[in-house]
Parts: structure tokens; sequence; C-alpha cells
């Protein structure tokens, strides 16, 4: 689709590093209530695309949009308040808060803040736990927590936790600042299959849900080609395809750069 129709979009988006091209004119379009997929070898400028989107990295050229206004200048906590959220491949949680305490933090934070810098800087005392629940907080937390299955795990602490359990209590807390977008880096690090299936299905049901648009960087290709959309494939720092699963796995620049002689998911 069209960057104007897109609830967040880049277009034409170079980063440079000294000499070092990450991007080199890099288009993304993500429409409203969507699941996009970005994959590409070690790198291939995934990570630095999400830098640019979320608003950690400001590109040399190229602009950021949202509902197709400029965003490109605009600090994180401005894209926040927009409805854009992320999550980070390596997990932050507090390991003395539990899981719902991660969500109240989340949702009093609202679009207000960046929720990384928030719990980053500020003492968990400060954060108003002790507060009254605010209006609709605890309907809003319970359903969040019922969504994701964590509902019975909702006063255990987080450093008791596993990897896959911890990666939902993340997108969870997310979702909880009411996003519109949410970029997910790396959701399935860490977890076996059984748990990456139980995520699919998850991310899944949220983009139904909650009306939201997913955007996924993951090496683990087989998940994003089954659950995306739309797939943008990188190499180099450049776009070498963009479209359906099915065009992906079939796309000879594809299989060369990053998948091999065999398409994705082919059995032997």
């Amino acid at each position: 689709m069209s960057e104007a129709g897109a609830a967040l979009a880049a277009n034409g988006v170079t980063v440079r590093f000294g000499g070092l091209v990450a991007l080199d004119g890099v288009s993304l379009a993500v429409p409203p209530r969507s699941i996009v997929g970005l994959i590409g070898p070690n790198g291939a400028g995934k990570s630095t695309l999400f830098a640019v989107l979320s608003g950690l990295l400001r590109p040399a050229t190229g602009t950021v949009t949202m509902d197709g206004d400029d965003v490109t200048r605009a600090s994180p906590q401005a894209r926040a308040r927009r409805g854009l959220a992320r999550t980070f491949q390596r997990q932050e949680l507090f390991g003395e808060l539990t899981v719902r305490e991660h969500l109240v933090v989340a949702y009093r934070a609202g679009q207000r803040h960046r929720l990384r810098d928030l719990l980053r800087y500020l003492p968990v005392d400060l954060l108003g736990l002790g507060n009254r629940p605010t209006p609709g907080e605890e309907e809003a937390v319970d359903r969040i927590l019922g969504q994701l299955g964590l509902r019975d795990l909702a006063h255990v602490s987080a450093g008791a936790l596993g990897i896959g359990t911890g990666r939902l209590v993340e997108i969870a807390r997310a979702l909880a600042t009411r996003p519109r977008v949410l970029l997910l880096d790396e959701p399935s690090s860490g977890l076996d299959a059984r748990e990456t299936a139980e995520l699919t299905a998850v991310l899944r049901r949220l983009r139904d849900e909650h009306e939201l648009a997913l955007v996924l960087v993951e090496h683990d290709v087989d998940m994003v080609l089954g659950l995306a959309d739309d797939v943008t494939v990188l190499d180099f720092g450049e776009t070498i395809a963009r479209g359906p699963a099915a065009a992906i796995r079939a796309d000879a620049r594809v299989q060369a750069a990053y998948l091999g002689d065999k398409s994705v998911g082919d059995e032997t």
C-alpha cells in the first residue's frame, strides 16, 4: 500500500555510520491492523531500521510518517503519544515487580513517556504502584493478562519467570500503553518450538482484538512467513524483496542472499 494510508511508514530512509551505509533508500509501509515482517541476514540493517522507526536514530535522508504525518524529527516520547510502542531483543523486566505491577506501571505511564526510559531511570517507589487505580485501569490490566494467558501468574515476580513467559510479559506491558502500532524486536528469541507456536497464535489474536499493526524483526523466518501479511527482506542495507510470504519464499534473490538454495519450509 502507499505510505499515505499507512499507520507507520519509512520513505527512502538512508543511514550512514561514517563511511558505512547501514540503510540505503529503504521504504516500509505498515497498514493499520496488519502484521509486517522484516527479515534479512545479520548486518542487513533490520535493527537500524527499527531504531529509525521508533525515533532512536535519525536518518541522513528519507522520512518516517505516522498516519501520513511526518515524524522524522519527533522524539520517541512524541511517537509514543501518537500510539507507537516497541519491545527490545534483550528482556528488560524488573525481577522484583510482579507481572501485574509491570502492566500497572505501563498503563499509568500511558502515552506520556517512553516506557524504557521511565523504567530505567525512575525508582520503583516513584512509579505510583501504591496509589489507587486510575479509572478503567483494573479492567484494562485484567483484560490484557487474560488475552496473553498471564492471569494465573499476575502476582508472580518477573524474576521467577521463564524466557517464554517473560516475552509475553514484555508484550503485555507494551499493550498496556495502549498503542496502535507495536514494534517487536526478536520476540521469539530464546523460545522453543512450542513457545514460538504459542506466541504466533497470541500475536494473531492481538492484531484482531486490539486492532493493532505489528512489525516483527525476526531471525525465525518460518515464523515470519507463516504470520505476516507482508514481508520486507533486507540485505546489506538494501531492500531486495517485498511482498506476501509466497512471493518471498519463491524469490531467487532472497534464497541466494538469506535462505540458501532451498525455499524456507521445504521438507527433506
